[in-house]
């Protein structure tokens, strides 16, 4: 049986600066690049049968960097909508709503957390099968793999708050005694 082989796509300027990147297709910096490039290594010395992407730019760069060159890209493994608060840091919109915290307060005009797992859900569904084959890279977002994360391991979606996940880094899910867990969690490639 494969794992779940979770990447979350390196560093963009959004994300070193602390803003909300749902939908905005931001590139890659200069430092997302060689995150992303300092993820081959552990990769190829895996089985991978299937890699699924979201359709950012920022994911799909990630996975080719990495060495995932047969990719198809999932509309699911899009990030969280944020909505009104896209582009925007937790202290500015703290300013307007004081103590606001995503996985308890939501968005206005964007995703439930609720939303967020069934989208996690159904990718789940769709890779499960392949997992008999080798290996399943999904390479997405923060916000989405933690919600993933949080279903694979039977969990409601807003436990993906649990679960901090960086720039550039591999993430493993897989079984033990037919029950699910983490395998390794966070992992920067150096």
């Amino acid at each position: 049986m494969g794992e779940l082989i979770l990447l979350r796509h390196g560093e963009t300027e959004w994300s070193r600066s602390g803003r909300h990147t749902g939908r905005t297709d931001v590139p890659l910096t200069s430092r997302g690049e060689e995150q992303a490039k300092a993820l081959a290594p552990l990769i190829a010395a895996r089985d991978v049968a299937v890699t699924l992407t979201s359709p950012a730019q920022r994911a799909r760069r990630t996975a080719e960097l990495a060495g995932l060159t047969t990719t198809e890209v999932d509309d699911r493994l899009w990030e969280w909508d944020y909505g009104a608060y896209e582009g925007r840091t937790t202290p500015d919109i703290r300013q307007d709503r004081p103590g606001w915290y995503l996985w308890a307060d939501g968005v206005p005009g964007g995703e439930t957390a609720g939303q967020v797992g069934a989208r996690a859900d159904a990718v789940i569904e769709r890779v499960r099968p392949s997992l008999a084959e080798g290996d399943v890279a999904l390479v997405a977002h923060g916000h989405v793999l933690r919600v993933l994360t949080a279903r694979w391991l039977g969990l409601p979606p807003d436990a993906g708050r649990l679960f901090r996940l960086d720039t550039g880094t591999v993430s493993t899910l897989g079984t033990e005694h037919d029950r699910s867990v983490i395998g390794s969690w966070n992992v920067p490639a150096r």
